[in-house]
């Protein structure tokens, strides 16, 4: 493990991203004890208080879990397919609404993957995922339904195409997407948004699906990404225009 440390950084989220790596690369194994703070802080020269900083950082993360006791420590933790989902999700929200990932950036990476699901989904969707896409489909339609829970209704309705594909690995990359990034986009193109032209692509998309026709579900996807795109756009404009006026 590093332990070499630059007094002009921040030494907790050093210490904390030394002992991440170490993890990541294996030289320390889940369940495996960490050293004591007492022997962390002598390793690194530094404080208990700043080791002690930096482990809480990493149970923040989900990284170690503390036990109390004679046999207590620090331990490196099993990471469970739930607490890598909520990470993702909490990670995408902070990088798109920081600036950090432009909107064209993050509208290309979703639709590039959710396109990936669409052959996938179209072979291997349940009944039940279906249900669920038509429903988001019905209650779109309804009158009188607020920006809000359409837009809640958008998530729910690719967040089941996505899980149609039945591939976690691209589950837990488009979770970011689906959960974080998509709420944002929707609160930039919302009130440029035509919920029929909307409906009508959600419409192809699940028939495509039902239908086993990956490529023409990737289609209606590309299109539904030209469609965001412009509409972010217009907004932009729009917004340019009430600045200037």
């Amino acid at each position: 493990m590093e332990t070499e440390l630059k007094p002009d950084r921040d030494l907790s989220a050093q210490i904390a991203g030394a002992i991440r790596d170490a993890i990541i690369s294996g030289q320390l194994i889940v369940d495996e004890r960490l050293p004591s703070e007492a022997e962390l802080a002598e390793n690194f020269g530094v404080s208990r208080p700043t080791v002690r900083e930096a482990l809480k950082r990493l149970a923040a993360q989900s990284l170690i879990r503390t036990q109390r006791g004679a046999t207590g420590g620090a331990f490196v933790n099993r990471l469970s397919y739930g607490d890598a989902y909520g990470q993702q999700i909490t990670t995408s929200t902070l990088l798109l609404s920081m600036n950090d990932v432009d909107f064209a950036t993050a509208c290309e990476a979703r639709f590039a993957l959710e396109r990936a699901c669409a052959p996938l989904a179209a072979a291997r969707r349940t009944p039940d995922q279906m249900a669920t896409m038509r429903a988001e489909i019905f209650r779109q339609g309804q009158a009188g339904l607020s920006d809000e829970s359409f837009c809640a209704s958008d998530v729910t309705f690719h967040r089941a195409l996505v899980d149609s594909a039945h591939n976690p690995v691209l589950s837990y990359n488009l979770a970011g997407v689906i959960e974080a990034i998509q709420p944002l986009m929707n609160m930039i193109t919302y009130s440029a948004r035509d919920r029929t032209e909307i409906i009508a692509l959600h419409s192809t998309i699940a028939d495509s699906i039902e239908a086993g026709d990956g490529a023409c579900a990737e289609q209606t996807l590309d299109a539904l990404q030209k469609y965001t795109i412009r509409l972010a756009r217009d907004a932009r404009n729009a917004c340019g225009r009430r600045s200037v006026s």
